[in-house]
């Protein structure tokens, strides 16, 4: 199967750690003493600095020093834990002080290890790298949860999760973006006539087709049942035709050994848009089922395209 960006479980080949600390020695001891460890180690001078790195970066681990001006560790790590995406990273504190109430507040907080200063770098090495194994374990779990069971394609719940994302981002920034609906023709005869063994490999061949076709950007997801979904960011109506068209041809043109005298085709419906257009993600899914109900109404084995704007359809293209 090809990657796209939501690939499931492809960890990062060096992690990042991020050290936050006010001091400009702790840096430079740590980046010359980490130098030989596989990880990308980053480097923020303050709290606000760090919580802005990790706003745009994927962090693995970070090394934190509490007592900071302005913003101090126990505020990063307070900011941390009130931010969705960023309670899963392991934090590590290194500090000065010895207070037991200083332990306690930041594993109440939500790190993870607690280290005094001046600290043992072996004992740091291994600390950072046991907080690594755990975080790329978290990650997997995490990921293999919203990861269809059957297709290995993304489920219903990463679909619902990313479609709202990008569709919040397309509206905010103007940007293009469409979504496709795949439902396989006639399916339910496939189980009648040849089981359903026959069955689950006809959903396994579209999906490796889908995930083969579909661009490093694209999110191909199973839907439910003999459905599948593909959001395009970045992807007018028209590019979006091209792709899905890519796509139709390719399940068209497939042999399947359970049954070689059947070929299986799929219809195909397209919500896309150049830009802004207010619409929220059910709305996306509505009018990208619409145009699928009528690829379905002209004869199946087609994709039909509805370009959004203001809110509104256009007129349906069809090919």
């Amino acid at each position: 199967m090809s990657e796209p960006a939501d690939q499931p479980v492809k960890p990062a080949a060096r992690p990042i750690v991020l050290v936050v600390d006010d001091s400009p020695l702790v840096h430079r001891l740590l980046k010359a003493r980490l130098r030989d460890e596989a990880i990308e180690l980053r480097h923020a001078n303050s709290g606000k600095e760090a919580m802005e790195f990790v706003c745009t970066s994927d962090v693995a681990t970070v090394l934190l020093d509490l007592g900071m001006p302005d913003m101090d560790g126990f505020e990063v790590l307070r900011a941390l834990g009130a931010k969705e995406d960023a309670t899963h990273i392991p934090v590590i504190v290194l500090s000065g002080q010895q207070d037991s109430q200083d332990k306690v507040m930041a594993f109440a907080l939500g790190a993870m290890d607690y280290i005094t200063k001046p600290f043992d770098l072996a004992e740091l090495r291994a600390r950072m790298r046991s907080s690594l194994r755990m975080h790329r374990l978290v990650r997997m779990l995490s990921e293999r949860a919203q990861l269809d069971g059957l297709t290995a394609l993304w489920n219903r719940s990463h679909f619902d999760e990313r479609l709202a994302q990008l569709s919040t981002t397309s509206e905010r920034n103007n940007r293009p973006l469409s979504l496709a609906l795949l439902d396989l023709d006639h399916f339910k005869s496939i189980n009648d006539n040849y089981g359903h063994p026959a069955g689950d490999a006809a959903l396994q061949g579209a999906a490796d087709i889908i995930s083969q076709t579909a661009r490093g950007s694209d999110i191909a997801c199973r839907y439910g049942g003999e459905e599948f979904a593909v959001i395009m960011p970045e992807t007018t109506p028209d590019q979006a035709m091209t792709l899905c068209n890519r796509i139709r041809e390719a399940i068209e043109a497939r042999d399947w050994p359970a049954h070689p005298d059947r070929k299986i085709t799929v219809s195909i419906g397209v919500a896309g848009s150049e830009g802004s257009c207010g619409m929220p993600p059910d709305q996306w899914v509505a009018h990208a089922d619409a145009a699928l109900y009528k690829a379905k109404e002209n004869g199946r084995n087609r994709v039909i395209v509805t370009p959004l704007t203001n809110g509104k359809p256009k007129l349906a293209a069809a090919s």
